[in-house]
C-alpha cells in the first residue's frame, strides 16, 4: 500500500521542484508514495483569498486564520482518514531518526507548514497530533521542514531506496554518526583510503566501522551517547 502525504501551504508551488526529482520522484512513480500540495488559499472565505489577520493583543506579524484552515483540514479528512495531522513548529519537539522511524510506518499523514508569525492556537488544539521543528531557529515559513520531514520518511518506504541497506546504515539509525566513508581512488593528493578497507577481510572492515562511527560520534556529537 502506498503512502499518502498532503501538505498545506500558502506557498505550495515553493515546494513543487524538490517533489519532481531526484529520489522522491522516483518514489512517486513507483506508486510508493503520493504527494498532494494544498493551497490553503483556495479555502478562504475572503474574495481576495487572505488567510491572515492580525493577533489579538497586538504584536508584530501576522497570523493564519482560524476559518480557511478549518475549511481546509474538515475538507481533506472527509476524504481521508490521517494518522498523524503534523504542525511544523519552531516550537515543536525536535525531529529525530526515531520520529521519522515511527512516521514512515504512517498510510496517510498530513502537514501544516505555517506561514507569517505562525498559526491561530485554535487549530493546534482542535486538529494537530504533533508538533514538530527542524532545529532552534526560525524560518519565514514551514514549507523548508515540510520537505525535509517529508524526505526523511519517504526514503524508508520499502522500495524506494534501491539498496535498503544503504539507508539502514545511515547517521543515527544505531544511534550513532555514520563512519567516514571512501571511494576510488585509493590514494589522491597523497592521501589515502585506509588499509582495511581495501582487505576484503569484511570481519575487521565492520570492526572498523563501529569503531570509526562510534570515535566520531565522541568528537562531533557526544550528546548522542548521553541519550542512549
Amino acid at each position: 500500500m502506498e503512502m499518502k502525504i498532503d501538505i498545506i501551504s500558502v506557498v505550495p508551488n515553493s515546494m513543487q521542484s524538490y517533489i519532481d526529482c531526484s529520489i522522491i520522484k522516483r518514489a512517486r512513480e513507483k506508486g510508493k508514495v503520493e504527494i498532494n500540495l494544498i493551497d490553503l488559499k483556495d479555502y478562504s472565505n475572503d474574495k481576495l483569498g487572505r488567510v491572515d489577520d492580525y493577533p489579538y493583543g497586538g504584536g508584530a506579524g501576522m497570523l493564519i486564520k482560524c476559518e480557511p484552515m478549518f475549511n481546509c483540514i474538515e475538507s481533506l479528512q472527509s476524504i481521508t482518514n490521517y494518522d498523524e495531522i503534523i504542525y511544523l513548529t519552531a516550537d515543536g519537539k525536535t525531529l529525530n531518526q526515531a520520529i521519522t522511524n515511527e512516521l514512515s510506518l504512517s498510510n496517510n499523514l498530513l502537514l501544516i507548514a505555517g506561514h507569517y508569525k505562525g498559526i491561530d492556537q485554535r487549530i493546534r488544539d482542535y486538529f494537530v497530533t504533533k508538533e514538530i521543528s527542524i532545529g532552534d531557529f526560525v524560518l519565514t515559513g514551514g514549507e523548508l521542514p515540510a520537505l525535509i520531514l517529508m524526505d526523511s520518511i519517504v526514503r524508508l518506504i520499502p522500495g524506494v531506496i534501491s539498496n535498503s541497506e544503504a539507508s539502514l546504515t545511515d547517521s543515527f539509525m544505531n544511534g550513532l554518526l555514520e563512519e567516514p566513508q571512501y571511494t576510488r581512488p585509493a590514494e589522491f593528493k597523497e592521501m589515502k583510503v585506509p588499509e582495511v578497507l581495501l582487505s576484503g577481510n569484511h570481519k575487521l572492515i565492520n570492526e572498523w566501522r563501529e569503531e570509526s562511527s562510534y570515535k566520531k560520534t565522541i568528537r562531533i556529537r557526544p550528546d548522542l551517547l548521553d541519550e542512549s
